[in-house]
């Protein structure tokens, strides 16, 4: 009897089943991975937002909510994703704005707000005075 080349059934259904294995490992992993970086996009925005803010209030004496060069100064770039217009800048993932806080001393706060497969993740806070939050999770960035 000659023998046979190729694979049989047991050894397919193996390989099969390693990569089912494989698979059900990874995809959780990836998806954590991309929630996590989607946020760190949207923390480098605010950090960007805050240092413009804090560059605006040396010229002008006060904050702004504009993040738009004709209403403050505050060119924001429309990259990676950004669409930034007046108040906010947005992407799939988040909507970002600036809130003007009154009173001894005067600040604001930045807030991220999660949009679509992000809600899961929370919404960011970047204060003036440097305090960062996240409304779900572990709290932190």
């Amino acid at each position: 009897m000659p023998k046979s080349r190729g694979f049989t059934l047991v050894e397919l259904m193996m390989v099969v089943a390693v990569i089912a294995i494989l698979a059900w490992i990874a995809i959780p992993s990836y998806s954590y991975y991309t929630t996590k970086a989607r946020r760190a996009d949207a923390a480098q925005l605010m950090l960007d937002i805050q240092n413009k803010e804090e560059q605006y209030v040396l010229d002008a004496r006060t904050y702004t909510t504009a993040l738009t060069a004709a209403g403050s100064g505050i060119p924001m770039a429309s990259a990676n994703g950004w669409t930034c217009s007046g108040t906010t800048c947005t992407n799939t993932f988040y909507s970002v704005a600036v809130t003007l806080v009154n009173g001894p001393p005067p600040g604001y706060n930045v807030v991220a707000t999660a949009l679509s497969s992000q809600v899961s993740d929370g919404n960011l806070t970047l204060t003036s005075a440097g305090a960062k939050t996240r409304s779900a999770g572990d709290g932190k960035w």
